[in-house]
């Protein structure tokens, strides 16, 4: 299983990322407003500002404090041989 490190020690499972997403539209306001009512938030921003939220497909919302685009660039990063030993894959 790939993992997506959203940071502060924090990864979400690759497969089940549905989008990523700017906090600042309105959508975005409104999903976070009701994941927070739903106990589906989980805040991996230390205290920092968040910059990005991750959506999952078991309806899980995952705020980071990184950009968008610097998660977008972990996902496409092709992984190293050391990596997919570590994870199990052949």
């Amino acid at each position: 299983m790939k993992l997506l490190h959203v940071g502060f020690s924090n990864s979400v499972a690759i497969s089940k990322i549905v989008a990523i997403i700017s906090p600042e539209t309105a959508v975005a306001k409104r999903l976070r407003e009701q994941g927070r009512e739903s106990n589906h938030l989980v805040d991996c921003t230390m205290g920092r500002k968040m910059r990005s939220m991750v959506l999952t497909d078991s309806q899980f919302i995952f705020m980071s404090a990184m950009r968008p685009e610097a998660l977008m660039q972990r996902m496409e990063k092709p992984s190293t041989p050391e990596e997919s030993i570590a994870d199990g894959d052949d």
